[in-house]
C-alpha cells in the first residue's frame, strides 16, 4: 500500500472553547495547533479560521493571516482551505480562500441536511466553484457525505469541470446525513473511480473506527477538532496533535507508513506551488 496521507481538521466552524478549551481561534492558537499536528504526523491541514471571538469567517485577510502563521511554523505542510465556510454563507463569501491561489481547496458536492439546518450545494454552484478552482489552478478535494454526492462529483469530472486523478474526502456521521459505519464506509469506498485517491473522515465517536478500516483498505484519514473533540470516551483531547498521534499508533500497528508533506503531495498529484 501507498504511504498513510493524515489531514488534521483542526478547528472546523461549529465547534467552540466551550465544548473543549483546546479548540483553536487565534491566528496563533490555529498556526500552534498546526505545528502540532505536523509534529505527530499529520502532512495536510484542513483549515477553517475564525474571529478572535471564536466566530466563523471566510475572510481572505483572515485565511491569509492564519495561512502565513502556518508556514512560518511548518513551511513544507500542505494547507486545504475550506470553501464550505458555514452553512448560510454565500458562494462568492465561501470562496474567497481560492484567491489565495492554494494547492488543494474543498469542494462540497451537494446539498444536505447538516443538523438541524440545510448545508445548500447546489450543481449550478458546484460549477461556479469547480470553474474559479481551475482558473487558478486548485485541485478539488471532493467531500461527499452521501452516495449521491459521488455520483454528482462524476456527472461535473465527466463534462469537464473536475479533472483526473480526482481526490475524494468520504464524510461519515454528519447528523442529517449519511450514518458513520464501516458498511456504509465499502460502500462509498467502492463506488469511487479506480483512480481516485481518497481520504476517510468519521464524526465524533465513529472517528477511529472509520480511519482504521480506511486504512486497512488502502485509503487515507482525517482527524482533528472539527470532527470529533475526544481522545476516547469521555476523556477531551488536548491538542489536534493528541489525535494524529493517536491516528499514527493506530496506523505503525496496521502497517501503514506515514506520508511526509512532499510524499503526499507526489500521491494526490498536486501542482508544485512556491512556498
Amino acid at each position: 500500500m501507498e504511504k498513510l496521507i493524515i489531514t488534521a481538521a483542526i478547528c472546523g466552524a461549529e465547534v467552540t472553547k466551550k465544548m473543549n478549551p483546546a479548540v483553536p481561534y487565534t491566528v496563533s492558537e490555529i498556526a500552534e495547533e498546526a505545528r502540532r499536528s505536523h509534529d505527530m504526523g499529520a502532512s495536510i491541514i484542513h483549515l477553517h479560521v475564525r474571529e478572535d471571538d471564536g466566530s466563523p469567517t471566510q475572510d481572505k485577510k483572515r485565511f491569509r493571516a492564519c495561512m502565513d502563521a502556518i508556514r512560518k511554523l511548518c513551511p513544507d505542510l500542505i494547507i486545504l482551505p475550506s470553501t464550505g465556510g458555514a452553512v448560510g454563507m454565500s458562494a462568492e463569501e465561501r470562496l474567497q480562500p481560492t484567491e489565495l491561489m492554494p494547492e488543494i481547496a474543498t469542494l462540497d458536492c451537494g446539498t444536505f441536511n447538516f443538523g438541524d439546518e440545510v448545508f445548500e450545494n447546489t450543481i449550478p454552484m458546484l460549477k461556479t466553484f469547480c470553474d474559479r478552482m481551475k482558473q487558478n489552478g486548485i485541485k478539488p478535494e471532493c467531500e461527499v457525505f452521501e452516495k449521491g454526492h459521488i455520483d454528482t462529483a462524476l456527472f461535473l469530472r465527466r463534462n469537464g469541470y473536475i479533472d483526473a486523478p480526482t481526490q475524494f474526502n468520504i464524510v461519515l456521521g454528519v447528523p442529517g446525513a449519511s450514518n458513520g459505519d464501516v458498511r456504509t464506509l465499502v460502500f462509498m469506498a467502492d463506488s469511487l473511480p479506480q483512480d481516485a485517491t481518497w481520504c476517510a473522515t468519521g464524526v465524533g465517536k465513529t472517528q477511529f473506527e472509520i480511519a482504521a478500516v480506511a486504512m486497512l483498505m488502502g485509503g487515507n484519514v482525517r482527524v482533528g477538532f472539527e470532527d470529533n473533540l475526544y481522545l476516547e470516551k469521555g476523556v477531551l483531547a488536548d491538542s489536534n496533535g493528541r489525535l494524529v498521534e493517536k491516528v499514527a499508533s493506530i496506523a505503525k500497528i496496521l502497517g501503514r507508513e506515514i506520508a511526509a508533506p512532499a510524499e503526499a503531495r507526489a500521491i494526490l498529484n498536486l501542482a508544485s506551488r512556491s512556498m
